[in-house]
């Protein structure tokens, strides 16, 4: 007998979360097999597939568990009406610098763990959560000045110097 989160729906809410779902796991660089060997068979590949595609709905209990695998706050598994990014014609936007957070993970003492909160804070916003690199823009770039103890326009050469500046 079926459980009611794998009851099939086909809601318009239930393709918003299924799309939300597909997002999270695509930034996470990961397919649908490999979600299901990772989680030790947890999330089977052709029932995620259904949960993107809006065809069944997910339970709560399980789309925490979901939420805990791609390590996200839950809320970021559900839709959102009013999500917006800064407008990326203002002139503080172009000056962007790519941050490797996997390097900052491996430097310790308070500037770093503050500078890790911070740029978490930012993919909480953005709703991006790939975990190896994020982008932050010029505005960004003031906090992240205060935190390092750098003038503003030094913070990139900083960045650089500590190798935290993310080369694909």
């Amino acid at each position: 007998m079926r459980e009611f989160d794998d009851d099939a729906m086909s809601s318009p809410y239930s393709r918003k979360v299924g799309e939300r779902l597909r997002v999270i796991r695509r930034q996470k660089r990961l397919s649908l097999q490999e979600v299901e060997a990772t989680s030790s068979e947890e999330f089977k590949a052709s029932v995620l597939g259904a949960y993107e595609r809006g065809e069944r709905a997910i339970s709560v209990p399980r789309l925490e568990r979901l939420a805990k695998f791609y390590n996200v706050p839950v809320d970021q598994l559900l839709p959102r009406e009013d999500v917006t990014g800064p407008d990326e014609t203002e002139p503080s936007a172009s000056k962007k610098l790519a941050i490797d957070l996997i390097k900052l993970t491996q430097l310790s003492g308070q500037p770093f763990e503050m500078l890790t909160r911070f740029l978490k804070m930012i993919q909480v916003q953005r709703q991006d959560f790939n975990g190896k690199v994020i982008t932050v823009r010029g505005d960004d770039t003031r906090a992240i000045a205060a935190m390092l103890d750098v003038p503003v326009d030094q913070v990139g050469q900083r960045l650089d110097a500590l190798d935290l500046l993310f080369r694909p």
